[in-house]
Order: C-alpha cells, then structure tokens, then sequence
C-alpha cells in the first residue's frame, strides 16, 4: 500500500515537477522534493552575483502595484468577524445541553480558534496596521486573552523560522521532540521516540490534536524564561484567559461536560493549525550552515504553496500562498492572491523553480517524506 502511495507521488525516473510550475517561456525545473530525506539546496540553485539583486527588483514590483499597503479597514472586518464567531460558540455552551451538541459546539470553538491564531499571525507580522504598538496589543489580546498561548512566545519562535525556512540547525519548525525531519535526527532517537519515529507518518495527524496543549506549556516555559519581553502584560492577561476560561465553563457546564469540552476544544483547535502549517515547508529542500542562499532563493525554494481558491484561502488564513508570506511576510493577507501571480511569473524569468501542489497532493507528499525519513530505523541499519 505504501509502496503504492509512492508511486503516485514520486516517479522515481523523475523528479517531482507536476505542479512545479514554470510560466511564460520557461518550463519547470526538476527539483526533487520527496527524497529519503530532502535534499540540501544544490550548487546548481545558486545564481552567483546578479542574485543579490532580485529579491530588490521583485519587491519594487510588489511595490508598484500597491500591494504593501496595510489594510485596517479589511482587518477590522476580520477581527469583528472572529469576535462574532467566538461569541457564537460560547453562547452555545449556555444554550445548549444536549451532549453531542455541546460536543460539537466544542470543535467550533477550536475552528475558531484557529482563526485567531491567523488573527495573531498577522498582528505579529504587522500586516494589519501602521503602528507597531497597535499590532503588539491585536496579538497579545489575541493570543494572551482570548487564547491563552503566549504571543511573545511565538513571536519570537515564528521569526526564527522565518529568518531561517527550513534549516536543519537554525528553524524551530524541524527541531521537534516527537517527528524527525532528517536521517540524523532520525538515527539520533533512542528508546519509544526512536520506534515512533520509525513509523512516524502513520502517528503524524494524530500528534496534531496535541499541539493546543503544547503550546500552552510552551508558553509558559518561554514567560519563566529570560526570553520574555512583555512578561508582566502577558502574565496577567494569561491569569485573566484562565480565570475567564474555566471559571465560565465550571459555571455553565457539569465539571465532567467542561473537562470533554476543553479537550475537544483544545484538541480540534491544535489539530486545525497544524494541519494548515504542516505542508507548507515540511518534505522541501533544506539548507544548512554550508548551504546558504540568499534572500529570495532562500524562501521559495524551501516552501510548498497550496494551490488557491476563496474557500481554502479561507480556511488557511492565506497561508495556503506560503511562498508569497515568506517573501513579504508584512504584506496584508489580502493582497496574496493579487501577489501570487506577480510572483510566480517573476521566478520563471529568473529561474527560480516555485512549487505548489493541490491540497491532497501537498499531505499526501508530506507524509511519504515522513515514512522515508524513518525507513533507517525500520530497516534496523543503525544499533539503537
């Protein structure tokens, strides 16, 4: 069956390049993406001098069309939104007592969520408005208040994999106690984590309905720490979530219908933003120490795009168009789309392979990657 799942992904006379797709005259480059582990960039992807020089002659593009510039009244829009959906589902929980609706009004409450964590996303990057101090306090009411995950916390997480997409050393994205990325991570497990690693792609969308309390304990972890720059806002806003939280749930809910609404919450919630986070970079082309690129090279060649359409723009919060957000990531998620095709056609002249894949492709893809990473520990090549 496996075997099977392969062959449809990867043609092994071939390199990937079904939907790498090339524009205008040029057609796409081989580009091998779902290896035994992902290749490291290859001299043949490094353009030398005139490389300094593209990424400055894009953006002037990009900025000639306007799409740059914030869009406040669109956020606003989005914010309200979200308000609006969370109040609904919390109105639920008062309103309703049948067990399999409350159930159900619990997973709601972890799509909406997610959309608060694209909501915190882009305050994070300031893509919603001018001032700095405005976007800082959309993302600590956001992820402090209404989420009770630590904005400072990621904030500083999310920028470091952004300086340093898919990075063996240096992105926190690959850096994972429970999956393997490469064949060193994978021969470097020992005990229970090196069998899960092993057959991590069958244990893999499992894991993601842990992520929402992962990053509640990551959260804390970082305002204990001397990373922390907002700790004494983001401490109190984080006492006043858990106050908030539990206490209208224990005052609404049968203890034992509170608890099942917190898992399902918290579980669907963490599941929803690791599904849309996990195609984009994971099963490309890293880079290391010894294979650095610059800029624009850097970002597109190590990220997947999920091919578009108004409902998956939706329910990725637009990060379905990864290669645009890491090339301008303070650009308004709104004007992506308009970004897409700009972009795309500005790699072909400068041959620059850019992937996207559909939304089942781009899973289906991620998941050989991960079955392959793991094929050493299965084969028993290396003493545990």
């Amino acid at each position: 069956m496996y075997a099977a799942l392969k062959r449809l992904i990867v043609n092994p006379n071939d390199a990937i390049t079904s939907g790498a797709t090339g524009c205008g005259r040029h057609p796409p480059r081989r580009f091998a993406i779902a290896t035994l582990a992902p290749p490291l960039i290859p001299a043949t992807s490094r353009r030398p001098a005139p490389a300094a020089d593209d990424y400055a002659r894009l953006k002037a593009r990009v900025q000639a069309a306007g799409l740059l510039r914030k869009q406040p009244l669109y956020y606003v829009l989005v914010i309200s939104a979200n308000l609006g959906m969370l109040m609904l589902c919390l109105g639920g929980l008062v309103l309703v007592h049948n067990p399999w609706l409350l159930a159900l009004d619990a997973v709601l409450l972890g799509l909406v969520s997610g959309q608060l964590g694209f909501q915190l996303h882009d305050a994070a990057h300031r893509q919603m408005f001018e001032s700095a101090l405005v976007n800082r306090w959309v993302g600590l009411l956001t992820g402090d208040l209404l989420l009770g995950m630590s904005y400072g916390w990621w904030y500083v997480k999310h920028n470091r994999h952004h300086a340093n997409p898919n990075d063996v050393d240096e992105d926190p994205d690959i850096q994972s106690p429970a999956i393997v990325y490469s064949r060193e991570q994978a021969l470097a497990r020992r005990g229970p984590l090196r069998a899960l690693a092993a057959y991590q792609a069958f244990f893999f969308f499992p894991l993601l309905f842990l992520l929402g309390f992962s990053m509640h304990g990551s959260s804390y972890i970082h305002l204990a720490g001397r990373e922390a720059r907002h700790r004494k806002q983001e401490i109190v806003l984080l006492a006043l979530h858990n106050v908030l939280y539990f206490g209208f749930l224990l005052l609404v809910l049968h203890p034992w219908m509170a608890l099942v609404v917190i898992v399902l919450h918290k579980a669907s919630g963490g599941f929803y933003l690791a599904s849309v986070f996990a195609p984009n970079h994971k099963g490309m082309p890293q880079t290391d120490a010894a294979h650095r690129l610059d800029f624009l090279r850097a970002q597109v060649l190590t990220a997947r795009n999920v091919r578009a359409s108004r409902v998956k723009d939706f329910w990725y919060g637009s990060l379905n168009y990864q290669i645009e957000h890491h090339l301008f990531p303070t650009m308004p998620r709104r004007n992506l789309r308009q970004a897409h095709r700009l972009i795309k056609i500005y790699c072909a002249e400068i041959e620059v392979p850019f992937y996207e894949a559909s939304m089942t492709r781009s899973y289906l893809e991620l998941l050989v990657f991960l079955h392959e990473v793991g094929r050493p520990l299965r084969r028993g090549s290396a003493a545990a």
